[in-house]
């Protein structure tokens, strides 16, 4: 009868071999004789023991390091994945080499290429607008074992990030809510799953609350401080301006504080702000910021364990995790200038 709580060493017992022998046959370290592999795994079968696949894979790798390819320096919103995905790989007694991609795509697969010359075990890649997708491809042709993070690309790879339709659509709600139906969206940069997804995000929640598209209030942005500006600056000068503006990231939000501000107008008096990315330092804006938080931790801790079930030769199909992200409503947003809360 199997057992709950199996261990290595129950197996061992039953098969009458060593535990060495059993980690061998399990992970494949050493080669063991056809007799007692057979007798080993008929006692895997029996106890019902069930590897540990991180552990498992520590005792399968080459060299200890993996890679972590992220635009780490242009978009601070990595930094705390980054330091999630070390802070696991340390856990698992594993070193980490960090590349920045600076989001260009020959620079990408510049530092991709070193890092496989360097020869890790795996990357986690969060990869930036190529419309080719050259590094993504060269992984796959290159057999690394890979995870993406943040932003989707079609590929035979892990992906893990958050859900961001739903949520920008859930802001668009929450502006309605308020009684805005002007509201404008600054999209992130060109070519990014994720800035596909929530521009679509917006159009969905306008559907939802009754509001028609005004293609003037959807500008986008190269996800850089100057670009949001100009293009929140963009809708402010329009005949029928915007009485609310989401936005599609972090850096993007900053561009938009900015750009209200050199016009003169209050927030949330004047015109009311909300968008994608929370940040520690939204609580000391003035007025703290509405935003949308994103999972960090858990999304760095997920990727850095799902490369090493893939470094450790995990054959199942590709796996897209989805984790839910948080509206951090704070007062930034309120009814349009002459209605009542």
């Amino acid at each position: 009868m199997a057992r709950a709580s199996a261990t290595i060493s129950d197996v061992a017992r039953r098969a009458r071999v060593s535990t060495s022998t059993v980690s061998h046959v399990i992970n494949g370290t050493r080669i063991v004789s056809p007799e007692k592999t057979a007798l080993v795994n008929e006692a895997i079968a029996a106890t019902g023991y069930q590897p540990n696949a991180l552990a498992r894979s520590l005792a399968r790798k080459v060299s200890n390091y993996v890679g972590i390819a992220i635009s780490a320096i242009t978009n601070p919103y990595f930094s705390d994945i980054i330091c999630a995905i070390e802070n696991e790989c340390a856990r698992l007694g594993l070193l980490v080499f960090l590349a920045d991609t600076r989001d260009e795509p020959d620079h990408e697969l510049a530092v991709v290429q070193a890092l496989q010359e360097r020869r890790v075990d795996g990357i986690i890649l969060a990869p930036c607008g190529d419309s080719e997708n050259r590094t993504v491809r060269y992984l796959e042709r290159s057999g690394i074992p890979t995870v993406l993070v943040d932003r989707f690309a079609e590929s035979a790879f892990d992906h893990v990030g958050v859900e961001n339709k739903q949520a920008v659509a859930n802001l668009v709600s929450h502006m309605a809510g308020l009684g805005h139906t002007r509201i404008g969206m600054i999209g992130g940069q060109a070519g990014f799953s994720t800035t596909r997804e929530r521009v679509e995000g917006y159009r969905l929640g306008l559907k939802r609350n009754g509001i028609g598209l005004d293609v003037d209030l959807l500008q986008p942005s190269n996800q850089n401080f100057e670009d949001a500006r100009n293009a929140v600056a963009a809708l402010l000068r329009l005949a029928n301006p915007p009485t609310a503006i989401i936005t599609g990231n972090n850096l993007t939000t900053i561009g938009a504080v900015a750009a209200i501000r050199n016009a003169s107008l209050r927030i949330p008096q004047d015109i009311s702000l909300a968008g994608f990315d929370n940040f520690e330092w939204a609580d000391y804006f003035e007025p703290r910021l509405t935003l949308i938080a994103q999972p960090c931790n858990e999304i760095g801790r997920r990727a850095a364990q799902m490369l090493v079930e893939r470094i450790n030769g995990l054959t199942a199909a590709p796996r897209s995790v989805r984790l839910k992200s948080t509206l951090v409503a704070r007062n930034s947003c309120a009814a349009p200038a002459g209605r009542p809360s």
